[in-house]
This record gives C-alpha cells, sequence and structure tokens, in this order.
C-alpha cells in the first residue's frame, strides 16, 4: 500500500512539474505601451522639480505630474512623466545635441505609443528689441538652423555684405514651417492669457529704444533661430533676421538652442504636422545703445534683465491652455489637427 501511494505521488509531482514548466514556457503578454497625447519638452530644469527656483520644467511638472512616477528611458538625459491624460514630458537637455539625442531615445522606448501625439517644445529664450520684450511668449511658425552653412569674419568680405552663406545639401533639415493650422489654434487658444511681469523687467525695458522693447509681455507668433552658438549683438541679430528672410521664414523673433534640432528627430518618425515650439523671452539678442556687446554678455551685479521667474510662469500659463484643450477634447484632435472656428 504504501509502494502505491508512492508512485502515485511521485506521478503527481512529476506532472504539477511538467504544469509548471509548460506555465513558463508560456510567453508573457507585453505590457500595452501607454498611448501618449501631447508631449511636453523642456531643456532644463534649476534644482528639484518642485518646491525651489523654477526652471523650464518645474511648472509644467507641478500641474501634470506631481502624482506620477519617472520612467527612466536608456539614452534620455532625464526621466518620463506621464498622467492618466496621456499628457507625457521630461527634461531633454541643452543644445541641439543634447535635446535631440534624448527626443530619439525617448520616441524609441516601445513603453511609448507616439503615433498621434503632438509635442510642445518649451523653454526660455532671447529676442531682438525691435521684435518682442522680456516677458514675451512666442509661438513659432518657423524654425530656423542657424548653422548649416558658411561664415566669414566681416572684414574678410565686401563692408556691409552679409557673412553667412548657406551651404548646399541641408536644404530639407535647415528650415522647418511649423503646420500652420496648427500653430493658429495655439496662438487663439494663448491669446487671452493674463502675463505675469515685474517690476525689474518693466525697468529694464525703457533702456531700449524701440516700442516693442518697452511694450508689456504678451503672445507673437514668428520665426525661431536655432543655434548652438549663443549669438549675441546688433550684427548678429542683423544677420539671423537676414537668414529668416533668405529661407523664405517669417520674421525671427526668437533665438533659441533646440527646436529644430528636436524637429528633425520627430520628423523622420511622425512628420512636423503636430509639432510647436513655444518660448519666453527672458533677454534680449542684444545691448542697449549705451552699452557694448561684451558689456551686455556680462552685465555688472544688479543690471540683469530680471522677470525670468515670471517668464517661465508665463510659458507654462500659454502653453496648458492648448495642452489641456486638445486633451479634454480628444475625439476631434486624435486624427489630426481640427479645423479652426470661424469665431
Amino acid at each position: 500500500m504504501f509502494q502505491i501511494t508512492a508512485k502515485r505521488s511521485g506521478r503527481v509531482a512529476l506532472s504539477l512539474a511538467a504544469c509548471a514548466s509548460a506555465a513558463l514556457a508560456l510567453p508573457v503578454a507585453a505590457a500595452e505601451p501607454t498611448k501618449v497625447k501631447v508631449f511636453i519638452g523642456a531643456m532644463f530644469e534649476i534644482g528639484e522639480n518642485t518646491g525651489d527656483r523654477a526652471g523650464e520644467f518645474q511648472h509644467w511638472y507641478e500641474r501634470y505630474w506631481k502624482t506620477s512616477q519617472p520612467h527612466a528611458v536608456k539614452g534620455a538625459l532625464k526621466p518620463i512623466y506621464c498622467n492618466d491624460d496621456g499628457v507625457c514630458g521630461a527634461v531633454l537637455g541643452m543644445g541641439k545635441v543634447n535635446s535631440s539625442s534624448s527626443m530619439q531615445a525617448i520616441l524609441l522606448d516601445p513603453a511609448y505609443d507616439f503615433s498621434q501625439a503632438y509635442f510642445v517644445l518649451s523653454g526660455v529664450a532671447g529676442t531682438p528689441p525691435s521684435r518682442g520684450t522680456i516677458g514675451d511668449v512666442s509661438w513659432g511658425s518657423w524654425l530656423v538652423d542657424y548653422d548649416l552653412g558658411h561664415r566669414w569674419a566681416p572684414e574678410e568680405g565686401k563692408p556691409g555684405e552679409p557673412v553667412f552663406m548657406p551651404r548646399k545639401g541641408y536644404e530639407s533639415y535647415r528650415v522647418f514651417q511649423l503646420n500652420p493650422a496648427l500653430v493658429n489654434w495655439a496662438v487663439k487658444l494663448g491669446s487671452g492669457t493674463n502675463l505675469q511681469d515685474s517690476d525689474s523687467a518693466r525697468q529694464y525695458r525703457m533702456r531700449y529704444p524701440d516700442k516693442r522693447a518697452q511694450a508689456a509681455p504678451s503672445v507673437t507668433v514668428g520665426t525661431h533661430m536655432t543655434g548652438d552658438t549663443f549669438f549675441h549683438g546688433p550684427g548678429l541679430s542683423k544677420e539671423a533676421q537676414y537668414m529668416a528672410k533668405l529661407y523664405g521664414a517669417d520674421d525671427y523673433v526668437i533665438t533659441e538652442m533646440e527646436a529644430a534640432a528636436i524637429t528633425l528627430v520627430i520628423k523622420r518618425q511622425f512628420g512636423t504636422d503636430r509639432v510647436l515650439s513655444l518660448r519666453g523671452a527672458v533677454n534680449f539678442d542684444q545691448g542697449n545703445p549705451n552699452e557694448t556687446t561684451l558689456q551686455h554678455l556680462d552685465p555688472a551685479p544688479g543690471q540683469t534683465a530680471g522677470g525670468f521667474a515670471e517668464t517661465v510662469a508665463n510659458i507654462e500659463a500659454v502653453g496648458s491652455r492648448v495642452v489641456d484643450h486638445i486633451t479634454a477634447n480628444w475625439a476631434e484632435w486624435q486624427k489630426g489637427v481640427p479645423p479652426l472656428p470661424a469665431k
């Protein structure tokens, strides 16, 4: 009797072991990727994501991801955050290579589905005093790469003529016209935002004779110029405007360091119809008539523009109107940008 029971027990054990092995051999169903509705890319944060001085990411984080867990992405500078509404975001890094390599890594992560996502590329920037002022928030209609050409010293060319010539072969990725329908939506949704200002910024603006420089902050639209070089001074500002016109773009209104490069990465996978460039002006791209360019680049204590805290708050205040509208009306936006209402 004992021998029969033992044999039965052995057969049961073998059977259970076989079942366990079969279960282990079954493929494990992969988790469904997170469907991203809007991705917000900032370029830097000053300290923590919340609770201290805000950089480009903090106001976005506090609005959308305070209760979200970070997800590390191999090859990206910082983790990505997502909320239950499909709004995701990350700090991508400053400069063209840094930011675009982070964006590439995030887009290739199988944990996310970006096939219907809208992209808001967000950060601070400079502006020419003839076209903008401290605290402005600007939507990019065109993105132009400041590089990808030939340059020479002014004294080595003809007096008064440009010192830049585009290099052949870069035509498809040195300039991008962003989707006018989407840009028009962004301008419409953001234009009613009550923008913050500061006494220090108001006082600083008065150093410039330009009426646009002296004006209160507003929501603007125009060409965003992307360059790793922190170009500065009236001469290079004029050159940037020359390049914008040379490429058939709108007036140059913003100087920044990332948008064209990130857009190229997105374009190669999803096109550019759902890309927005959003920038807040925290400095002028040149000094006032009473200071040299080098003096403006290295100001004495107390001589800086001010208004940084207010500008980063303005960026999120304007941009979140677009993000919230898209997610709240996802059935209309999922397959593409809907027509703008007539009124």
